[in-house]
């Protein structure tokens, strides 16, 4: 299965939401403009977090010694566990 980068990810994630800001400014609607800019950054941050979820998951599958992906989640929830 091919991935898509990071980069693509959040340059799409971008694109979709400038696009949707700068109609925004054409149209004068300031406070449309500032709840884009609001969520823009929240949904950036969740995806981010998502894809450091997706780096882990596929860091723990390329392990030798992992058979199952149920042991897969397993290690991963172990190196995530707050202390």
């Amino acid at each position: 299965m091919k991935v898509r980068s990071r980069e693509r990810i959040l340059a799409n994630l971008e694109t979709v939401y400038r696009e949707a800001y700068d109609l925004a400014g054409e149209l004068g609607d300031q406070e449309r403009r500032v709840q884009l800019d609001s969520s823009f950054q929240r949904e950036q941050l969740i995806l981010e977090v998502l894809l450091d979820i997706r780096d882990a998951l596929s860091a723990v599958g390329a392990a030798p010694d992992s058979k199952s992906a149920l042991e897969k989640l397993e290690t991963l929830r172990k190196l995530t566990k707050l202390k």
